[in-house]
């Protein structure tokens, strides 16, 4: 890769994102409404003595799948939109590699998935009193990767898409099935074999399970970092796969 084409891909990327403020309020308000929701939903709930709040443990977890689901749907059709309006074929006539072009597109949403994370983690811990036993910091890292894999998921899924409406059609192949797998609903080991399985080899559920570990411990846990690393390892695999079935045009 080229650090100088790198750095001008994702300069271009954050100031198109600076002038459409629909996609900015969707990246930003969009996860603070939700989890105004969640925190009206769950706030008289009972609970037990030492044990978290339904609140609590549910916008914990969403704080990571929100990112994953809405980078996700953005990027599929910003990538999209690229190949329709012929922008992608005159980028790539240029010495850009595709490479280039899509970490260029990590490193833009993931900057863009930093203030995202931070305004809905601020307001989860500030405003609505969300506990943890360890810290907003790591919420706020896992959420950013997780955000960066909705953007690595979604420019691969955007090659196989013609049309706006075939990118959304993604969302329930790829996402619904890890969020329902990831653990929120039913723990991972107490799901039937098979589904554990298939759980196993879905990123979002090491992502979840890295924020269950900071929801539980005070220090960062060897298993995080492991979690961690793994969505990291997913991040770079879709990229490479997306690198290599990006078409300039699509016909």
């Amino acid at each position: 890769m080229n650090p100088r084409l790198l750095a001008a891909t994702t300069g271009r990327i954050l100031r198109q994102l600076r002038h459409d403020p629909r996609t900015v309020a969707m990246l930003v308000v969009v996860p603070t409404v939700l989890l105004t929701l969640l925190y009206f939903m769950f706030s008289d709930q009972p609970t037990g003595p030492g044990q978290p709040s339904t609140f609590d443990r549910v916008a914990l977890i969403m704080l990571g799948v929100f990112p994953f689901v809405i980078m996700f749907l953005v990027t599929s059709i910003a990538m999209l939109r690229e190949r329709t309006s012929g922008t992608l074929e005159r980028l790539l006539t240029t010495p850009l590699a595709k490479l280039d072009l899509l970490f260029g597109y990590g490193i833009a949403f993931g900057l863009a998935a930093a203030i995202q994370a931070g305004v809905a983690t601020g307001v989860a811990y500030w405003l609505f009193d969300l506990h943890t036993t360890g810290s907003a910091g790591l919420v706020i890292l896992i959420a950013v990767v997780n955000a960066v894999l909705g953007v690595a998921l979604g420019l691969f899924c955007s090659a196989f898409a013609q049309t706006e409406f075939q990118a959304v059609q993604f969302m329930p192949v790829v996402v619904i099935p890890q969020i329902l797998l990831c653990g929120l609903f039913v723990g991972r080991e107490r799901m039937a074999g098979w589904l554990q399985a298939v759980s196993d080899v879905l990123p979002l559920s090491y992502a979840v399970e890295a924020l269950q570990q900071v929801g539980a411990h005070a220090e960062p846990t060897a298993t995080l970092w492991r979690d961690l690393a793994v969505v990291l390892g997913a991040v770079l695999v879709a990229l490479v796969l997306a690198a290599a079935t990006l078409r300039r045009r699509t016909g």
